[in-house]
C-alpha cells in the first residue's frame, strides 16, 4: 500500500503511466485471430485444448442443456435464484429508461430541409462472460439484458467451457434468467471466443458488437479486431477511487470497498483519497484487520501492494483535480455533502453517492451496469449500456422552398471550395 500527499500526485501518476507495449501479447493474440480465421471451429477447439479446462467437440450448448441448467438452480439454489431475479428486474427497469432516452425524430431545418434520425439496433450482438479465476455470472445478466431492451435480433453468449465441455452453470441459468428462449450459448473462452465472435465460424455467427470484460487476451482481440466487428470498450483491471472527509467518513467501510476491489485480481487498483495522514493510518489499520479473516486476502493483498493508494489531500479543489485525473472506473463519495462534490467531478465509470451506495450494489444488483471503462477510459467513455448495441441514423427529406435552395447552394460553395467539381455539380444539377 503506497501512501503519498497530494503534492506527489503528479510524479506519482506520471511514473504509474508509463507502460510499454506488450509485444508478445499482441503476437499471441494476434496468432491466435490468424488461426481462427483461416481454420475457424477446429482452431477454437484446437486453442481450447491449449488454455481452457476441455475442448468440446460441439460449441454451442442445446436450449435444453441452458432450460437445465436454469431449473437446477431453481432448486437446488433458491437464495442465489431469487437474488439474480431481482438483480435482472432492476437492470431491465433502468434500460428501459435508458431505451426511452434514445428517440426516432424528424426536425424542420428550414423550408424545404427536413433532418431526422431512426435509432435502430444491431442485429447480431456477442456477449462474453468471463469464468477465470471466478465465473462472472452478473456480467451476462448486465450485458444481455440491456441488448435485448435494445431490440438485438440476435443474441450470443460465449464464456470458457469447464472439464464437462459446458460453461459454468450458474452462467447458463442466468442467460436463461436474462432472456429465456431469445439467447443462444457457446462453450468457449479467451481470445479464440472473440475471434471467432467477430470473424465467424462454421458454427459461430459473425455478430456486430461484441461486449464484456475478460483477460489481458480478450481485451486484445477485441483492440485487434475493433473495425472488423464493434466493441463496447477495452477493458482492463477493474479500479475504485473512494474520496472521504473526516469525521464523516467510516475507515472500516472504506477498508471493505477496497478489499473488495483488491479481491478481483492482482491487477485492481484501490486506491482513496483522504483528508489527512492521521485518517490514512487508520484506513491502513482497518485494511489490515479485514485482510487477516479474508478468504481471498492472498490476491487482496498482492493487489494492495502493487497497486493500493492512498492519497491525503488538503483542500477539496485538490481532491477533485486528483479524482479527474486518474477518471477511475468506480468512484464512491464518502463525504458530508456529496451533492457539492458531484458537479466538479466528471471522469469516472459509476458514482456512488454516500456512504449507503456501495460499488458492489453497481456491480450485482442495482440496476446499473458493470461493464465500466476502466484505465482512465472514464475520460471519454462511459459505461456499457443500450446505446452500445444501437445505431443512430440520420435522415435527410427535401422539397422545393427557400431553406432547400440556400443549403443547396452551399454545398455548392463549400464543395467549390474543397476542389470536388462532380460534389457541386451534385448539388447544381438538382
Amino acid at each position: 500500500m503506497h501512501i503519498i500527499d497530494y503534492l506527489e500526485f503528479d510524479d506519482y501518476w506520471r511514473a504509474a503511466a508509463r507502460q510499454e507495449e506488450d509485444s508478445a501479447l499482441i503476437d499471441t493474440v494476434q496468432r491466435v485471430i490468424n488461426a481462427v480465421r483461416c481454420e475457424g471451429d477446429a482452431a477454437v477447439r484446437c486453442f481450447a485444448a491449449q488454455f481452457d479446462k476441455s475442448a468440446p467437440q460441439t460449441l454451442e450448448v442445446s436450449p435444453d442443456c441452458i432450460q437445465a441448467a436454469y431449473q437446477r438452480l431453481e432448486r437446488d439454489d433458491p437464495e442465489l435464484h431469487w437474488a439474480l431475479s431481482l438483480a435482472a428486474t432492476h437492470i431491465r427497469c433502468f434500460a428501459e429508461q435508458q431505451k426511452a432516452q434514445l428517440v426516432d425524430f424528424e426536425y424542420h431545418m428550414a423550408d424545404g430541409l427536413v433532418t431526422g434520425q431512426r435509432v435502430i439496433p444491431v442485429q447480431r450482438a456477442g456477449i462474453y462472460a468471463p469464468a477465470g479465476r471466478f465465473p462472472l455470472i452478473s456480467t451476462v445478466l448486465m450485458d444481455v439484458i440491456p441488448a435485448l431492451l435494445a431490440g438485438v435480433d440476435d443474441l450470443f453468449v460465449a464464456s470458457p467451457p469447464l472439464e464437462n465441455g459446458l460453461p459454468d452453470e450458474r452462467v447458463m441459468a442466468a442467460a436463461y434468467i436474462a432472456g429465456a428462449g431469445k439467447v443462444r450459448v457457446f462453450a468457449m473462452g479467451g481470445a479464440q471466443a472473440i475471434a471467432a465472435l467477430a470473424l465467424g465460424t462454421e458454427t459461430v455467427p459473425r455478430v456486430d458488437v461484441i461486449a464484456g470484460p475478460g483477460n489481458k487476451y480478450v481485451a486484445t482481440a477485441k483492440r485487434l479486431l475493433y473495425g472488423e466487428t464493434g466493441i463496447d470498450f477495452i477493458a482492463g483491471p477493474s479500479d475504485i477511487l473512494i474520496i472521504a472527509d473526516a469525521p464523516n467518513a467510516n475507515a472500516d467501510i472504506i477498508a471493505a470497498d477496497m478489499l473488495a476491489q483488491a479481491e478481483h485480481d492482482p491487477d485492481a487498483c484501490a486506491r482513496a483519497l483522504v483528508p489527512d495522514s492521521a485518517f490514512a493510518a487508520l484506513l491502513v489499520e482497518r485494511l489490515n484487520a479485514r485482510l487477516d479473516s479474508l478468504p481471498t486476502a492472498q490476491t487482496a493483498r498482492a493487489s494492495l501492494d502493487a497497486g493500493g493508494l492512498i492519497i491525503t489531500y488538503a483542500a477539496k479543489e485538490d481532491a477533485v483535480r486528483i479524482a479527474n485525473t486518474i477518471a477511475p472506473e468506480h468512484l464512491e463519495l464518502q463525504v458530508a455533502a456529496p451533492d457539492v462534490w458531484i458537479p466538479c467531478l466528471r471522469n469516472y465509470g459509476s458514482l456512488f453517492i454516500g456512504s449507503l451506495a456501495a460499488e458492489v450494489l453497481g456491480d450485482y444488483s442495482a440496476g446499473i451496469s458493470n461493464t465500466l471503462p476502466t484505465a482512465g477510459s472514464a475520460r471519454f467513455t462511459g459505461g456499457l449500456s443500450v446505446r452500445h448495441f444501437l445505431k443512430t441514423l440520420t435522415t435527410l427529406r427535401c422539397a422545393p422552398g427557400s431553406g432547400y435552395d440556400d443549403t443547396r447552394r452551399a454545398a455548392q460553395i463549400i464543395a467549390r471550395a474543397e476542389g470536388l467539381a462532380a460534389h457541386a455539380e451534385s448539388a447544381a444539377i438538382r
